[in-house]
């Protein structure tokens, strides 16, 4: 009955992923179904008027997992194809992402069901306002503090701490991360996932004894956490090899400029037709040989037809939920891939928000190497105790994350107890 409300793949995907933990720990059947479903599902109307004049409505989601160890945390989406149970499965991973990542928080997800491609600025900063309206007695510094996700970006989180604000009748910059620095952001903010997978891809070289100085990668996705990514890859030396985005993939083995690329993209809106790079399929983008596969962009694009031939040592989950149980089950047997599973992989973003949050509190601002520096200081620390309780437990890299965090989870769950 429960799983019929959040019918969607993402979320069996991930409850699929839970009952597996849950098991593996020996979880006690009551904290086992707290720890499973969501605290708060929250499903609005939106109706917005559109630049020609006509009233069109959208739906927004709010997934509020877990509030027994804080605030959730967690970001907003635009996108075509966002659903309850996409975002509950979201929900769910951030949950346990805050958790091994050791910080305050439950997991959190928003989405709401649009297109921001074909919407003006005008359109979505109405959008944008409602959504925050609509779920204002939801949300808060110490209840939700949302950040920004695929479709959306500082701007966005800009006005929604005006809206909110705004009801406040005072400024409340702790209400949301990620937004503009000069309405107390944090430096370092927005390249911090694509910053944290880089890096953890280095620390996996380094175990793996690959010189990181010319590692070849490919990435898929060239959103903000792709292009940082490919960014940072470049400043240590490594080649980005391929990416691709939803325009097409490219291939260069010499090497491809992250900075050009990102200046092509900004003017023509996608990585296609990039000069200095040759089309591939990107299909085929996934199955080349390198060093570290990074996948950048949706859910489920690693599955049980892909994992068989892929011809990465390592595999680094910048996006959510991007190898599916059946293909976990495939890379688990090979046995020769390194996987950084993505809720210690892209881990960076929600890992600033939490110092961009501490910052507001105490009205008191890092500079960008303080941000950096203590965001790789909390990656390293995390991705030592997983490499340390796999080698203990003897079980694979996204079983001993996943265990990290619902384990501490559970651990809380059980000491503060079930309110009558």
């Amino acid at each position: 009955m429960k799983q019929d409300l959040l019918n969607d793949p993402v979320f069996g995907m991930a409850a699929e992923q839970f009952d597996r933990v849950a098991d593996f720990l020996k979880l006690e059947e009551q904290v086992r179904e707290r720890c499973k479903w969501p605290k708060r599902l929250i499903t609005v109307s939106l109706p917005v008027t559109m630049d020609d004049g006509r009233t069109e409505v959208f739906f927004g989601h709010r997934v509020q997992h877990h509030l027994s160890r804080g605030p959730v945390k967690g970001g907003l989406r635009f996108h075509p194809k966002v659903n309850l149970g996409e975002v509950a499965a979201l929900a769910m991973w951030m949950n346990w992402k805050c958790a091994l990542m050791g910080l305050p928080y439950g997991g959190g997800k928003g989405g709401i069901m649009c297109d921001p491609r074909t919407m003006s600025a005008g359109e979505q900063e109405r959008l944008t306002r409602r959504f925050a309206q609509e779920i204002g007695q939801f949300i808060g510094p110490e209840v939700d503090v949302m950040a920004p996700d695929v479709g959306t970006n500082a701007q966005h989180m800009a006005w929604i701490l005006d809206t909110y604000s705004t009801r406040e009748g005072r400024f409340v910059p702790e209400v949301i991360t990620g937004k503009p620095v000069e309405l107390q952001g944090s430096e370092g903010r927005t390249q911090a996932t694509g910053h944290g997978v880089a890096f953890l891809a280095t620390r996996a070289l380094n175990k793996l004894n690959i010189p990181v100085q010319g590692a070849s990668a490919v990435i898929q996705g060239f959103g903000n956490v792709g292009s940082y990514a490919a960014s940072t890859m470049a400043f240590y030396g490594m080649k980005v090899r391929g990416i691709s985005d939803i325009t097409g993939a490219i291939w260069n083995s010499s090497g491809i400029d992250p900075a050009a690329l990102r200046k092509h993209v900004a003017e023509t809106g996608g990585v296609a037709r990039f000069p200095e790079a040759e089309a591939i399929n990107a299909e085929e983008l996934l199955l080349q040989e390198c060093d570290v596969l990074v996948p950048a962009a949706l859910e489920r694009v690693i599955t049980a037809e892909n994992a068989p031939d892929l011809k990465c040592r390592i595999l680094a989950e910048a996006a959510n939920g991007p190898t599916t149980p059946e293909a976990d089950a495939i890379i688990e047997e090979r046995g020769d891939i390194f996987l950084l599973p993505d809720v210690l992989c892209n881990a960076g973003g929600v890992t600033v928000s939490y110092f961009e949050w501490v910052q507001n509190l105490q009205r008191f601002s890092w500079t960008k190497k303080e941000v950096l520096s203590k965001l790789e200081t909390k990656l390293n620390e995390a991705f030592e105790r997983l490499l340390s309780f796999t080698s203990e437990k003897s079980c694979s890299h996204r079983l001993g994350a996943l265990a990290l965090g619902v384990e501490t989870v559970a651990r809380v769950k059980k000491t503060r107890g079930l309110f009558p």
